[in-house]
């Protein structure tokens, strides 16, 4: 089969997700594809054979993507930064969902309200432990929550999952805090790398990894097509 099931966001937004297996596109077909209600392809930019393939069973841009990695010697601890607890989830859910609303899981693609949702219920599962295995906090003078950053470990490394500031608290270098934070974290699992991904649109971000030591790795592209599209 050409696509595979993405089950945790079928379930989460009601709908038939898919995700197409790039070793088997040359077979997809306009059959197979309208078995989906979505499905989603990540594409290596360089990878033009399968990026026209895929323009001509009308699947859409949706998504500039960079990985970035930062080997991680010295880190500090960094003050104001605690671990996130269960009393913190309400305030971090009510934060979260209105944050990445132009994420690849955006209007038209995705109801808004869900996409909200959705959001906040992963920085509710961090918090929990699970997907990811940390959610860190920065916390103002006043005991407010100025941003958060979620983290989990794989292999010989760490992987930042979400990473925001709360509006009121932007420009007051709460990204660079939650960035040194999340990399003294890895370093203190005995982990040697910080693992990141953000959006190609994302310049902000790309310049505070890039500042910090980040090495961009790869860059790919994801492209969407609707049952409803033609073929």
């Amino acid at each position: 089969m050409g696509v595979k099931e993405l089950a945790w966001e079928s379930a989460f937004f009601a709908q038939r997700i898919g995700k197409v297996d790039l070793s088997q596109l040359d077979t997809l077909t306009s059959a197979e594809a309208n078995a989906w209600d979505l499905v989603q392809a990540k594409v290596a930019s360089a990878d033009y054979h399968s990026l026209d393939a895929l323009s001509r069973q009308d699947f859409a841009l949706v998504e500039g993507e960079a990985e970035l990695v930062i080997a991680l010697g010295e880190t500090m601890r960094q003050p104001g930064i605690r671990v996130a607890r269960y009393s913190h989830i309400e305030a971090l859910r009510q934060l979260a969902g209105p944050l990445f609303t132009e994420s690849r899981f955006r209007a038209p693609w995705f109801d808004q309200d869900l996409t909200q949702q959705f959001y906040a219920q992963w920085i509710d599962n961090a918090v929990q432990g699970i997907f990811d295995h940390q959610c860190l906090i920065s916390v103002d003078q006043q005991g407010a929550i100025a941003g958060f950053v979620s983290l989990r470990e794989v292999d010989e490394g760490a992987r930042i999952g979400l990473l925001g500031v709360a509006n009121t608290h932007r420009g007051a270098g709460v990204g660079r805090q939650l960035l040194l934070a999340a990399a003294d974290w890895a370093r203190s699992k005995g982990l040697t790398e910080l693992h990141i991904t953000t959006q190609l649109s994302n310049l902000a971000a790309m310049r505070l990894y890039l500042r910090h030591g980040a090495r961009l790795t790869s860059t790919s592209y994801w492209l969407y097509r609707k049952r409803d599209d033609s073929v």
